[in-house]
């Protein structure tokens, strides 16, 4: 988990840390992001980012969720199949973009930094999987999905083939492609009337 921020912390020169960080990552990549670098462009001392941060992947997930907070809204139209396509597209359409840089990242990163794991967990995955399992839970009120369905595990079956390409070949699916992806695994998870 972070560290919580000093109430004395300046906020424009957080702000000028964390607009550096995304810079640098842009121009550098993340292996050769260093809080020396990000402390020079921010125009602020090392020690100061450590007071804030403990290591550079901290810095750059505040900057992830500066970006994801406004890059994959999640709709409720009162279709869910409508919502999710619309909401995976806009995930995907972000994963091209500049959050898409610091993700990737960050999501290698968490692979040595347990540290980094949890916050990464607790500040952007848990709740984007509380909102895509609120819309499931939503979905099958209103009858358009099984019951009995696992609200998990149709996230995972619906997020899972996006990750899978993004990480493995470094392309995001095609808009069709989640269309398809969407219509195929809420096929399996309609109301079947011989059960």
């Amino acid at each position: 988990m972070s560290p919580r921020r000093p109430e004395r912390r300046s906020e424009e020169a957080a702000k000028a840390v964390i607009q550096a960080a995304r810079e640098l990552c842009q121009e550098v990549g993340y292996a050769k992001l260093s809080i020396e670098g990000i402390a020079a462009r921010a125009g602020v001392g090392k020690n100061t980012i450590y007071r804030w941060w403990p290591s550079k992947g901290a810095v750059l997930l505040d900057g992830l969720l500066e970006l994801w907070g406004e890059a994959a809204p999640f709709p409720d139209t009162g279709d869910a199949v409508a919502d999710f396509k619309t909401q995976m597209k806009a995930a995907v359409g972000a994963f091209s973009s500049e959050l898409g840089q610091h993700y990737r990242a960050l999501l290698g990163e968490v692979q040595h930094d347990g540290v980094l794991a949890e916050a990464l967990q607790e500040r952007l995955l848990r709740p984007m999987m509380a909102r895509a399992t609120d819309r499931i839970e939503l979905a099958k009120r209103q009858g358009q999905i099984r019951g009995d369905l696992d609200a998990e595990l149709a996230i995972e079956l619906l997020y899972g083939p996006i990750y899978h390409r993004w990480l493995l070949s470094q392309r995001a699916p095609e808009p069709a492609r989640i269309e398809a992806m969407v219509d195929s695994v809420f096929t399996g998870m309609t109301p079947r009337p011989d059960l």
